[in-house]
């Protein structure tokens, strides 16, 4: 499982600064999100989700972080990742900008959740 974990913790990385830059270049650009962009932020906050869920069937094996940052820094990524179905408006280009923000976030938080898990 913890195996998964860190395998899981490099997908995170790279899906979600993917995922960031993709829909940073598209909302700077003035142009339309395409499926892949959409598709690209959708799987940055699923690999979130399983992260998370993978870190909570360690906790329940009694495994623990080495630090106890690990937790925070892992919680406020996924609620970075996830904030703007709740905040973002309603315009196609403006949420995704929304979007591409907090992913970017989420990603900067996946980094250090990851650096004090090691």
């Amino acid at each position: 499982m913890l195996t998964a974990h860190h395998i899981v913790a490099f997908l995170v990385l790279a899906v979600t600064w993917a995922a960031a830059f993709v829909a940073g270049v598209t909302y700077l650009r003035r142009r339309e999100p395409r499926a892949i962009v959409t598709h690209l932020l959708a799987l940055a906050q699923s690999v979130l989700v399983a992260q998370v869920a993978l870190g909570l069937l360690l906790l329940s094996e009694h495994k623990r972080a080495p630090a106890k940052l690990h937790y925070l820094y892992g919680t406020l990524a996924l609620l970075a990742a996830l904030a703007p179905w709740l905040y973002a408006p309603a315009e196609r280009r403006a949420r995704l900008g929304w979007f591409a923000g907090a992913t970017l976030v989420a990603g900067a938080l996946a980094v250090r959740a990851y650096m004090t898990g090691t």
